[in-house]
């Protein structure tokens, strides 16, 4: 296990130093791509412009779950997000070349094309993340500050799995792209409003099908102390840990399955 981490870890260093060779160019790329976690976040704004609240919340509580949800998906695109080059190893026949060596096939694969560059999308949502925990002006107790801290990170891995689900897919189908799009990016577009403003069919479906809901909109509610319009159990709000986890188990599992499908092109 050690020498697989030092395989790893090198693997990242690599991709750090090659897309960091010219600083002008990766500091131009890195900042343009932080630019639109602010438009996201500016978007919420923009609609309470318009009404003085959102499927029964404020802004404040709006700004919230958007700011949760856009900090957890940011750290899951820089940790896994280049998972979804699967499709062109499978289609080129690159992931021969992956399953002969003596690592884990994900971890090659999300060592060895390390987004450094999304960096700044990391830096800029924690920021607005902060900024709005501040903004909310929480009733704080030991158990929201531990839940704050939390939250952003099981979102992430909720996200993660998502990522790695939506990959998992160009095993079947190569050309599946734009199906695993709209789970992941269209996942961060719909965890980033409360989900009392969908119709009941895509609450059911994206937001407790596919745990969407515990990405932002569920743990605002426990930080902010609100039961929930919806009727679901104060305690569920606690649960995107558990949510995480479950959901990383499937994805995990339908990876596993997924590689063991994989035929070689034979080219």
């Amino acid at each position: 296990m050690g020498d697989s981490a030092r395989a790893y870890r090198e693997l990242v260093r690599a991709q750090i130093r090659s897309q960091s060779q010219y600083r002008l160019s990766f500091a131009l790329d890195a900042g343009l791509t932080s630019v639109m976690t602010l438009l996201e976040i500016l978007t919420v704004i923009v609609l309470f412009r318009v009404t003085p609240e959102l499927g029964g919340f404020s802004l404040r509580e709006a700004l919230l779950i958007a700011a949760l949800c856009e900090f957890g998906f940011h750290i899951a695109d820089l940790a896994v997000g280049n998972i979804e080059d699967v499709n062109r190893y499978v289609r080129l026949g690159l992931m021969d070349s992956v399953l002969v060596r003596p690592l884990s096939p994900l971890g090659q694969l999300l060592a060895t094309d390390f987004p450094f560059r999304k960096v700044g999308r990391v830096v800029q949502s924690a920021a607005l993340y902060v900024g709005v925990l501040v903004y909310a002006d929480l009733d704080w107790t030991p158990a929201r500050a531990v839940l704050a801290v939390v939250a952003p990170l099981s979102a992430a891995a909720l996200f993660s799995a998502v990522f790695v689900a939506g990959a998992t897919v160009a095993f079947w189908w190569i050309d599946s792209g734009e199906i695993a799009n709209a789970f992941t990016y269209g996942g961060r577009q719909f965890g980033s409003y409360p989900v009392t403003v969908y119709p009941s069919w895509l609450r059911s479906v994206f937001a407790y099908g596919l745990g969407l809901a515990f990405a932002g909109y569920q743990p605002a509610l426990a930080l902010l102390g609100r039961p929930d319009p919806l009727g679901t159990p104060a305690w569920v709000a606690w649960c995107t840990p558990a949510v995480a986890a479950v959901a990383w188990t499937a994805a995990l599992l339908l990876w596993r399955t997924g590689i063991r499908q994989y035929r070689s092109t034979g080219s």
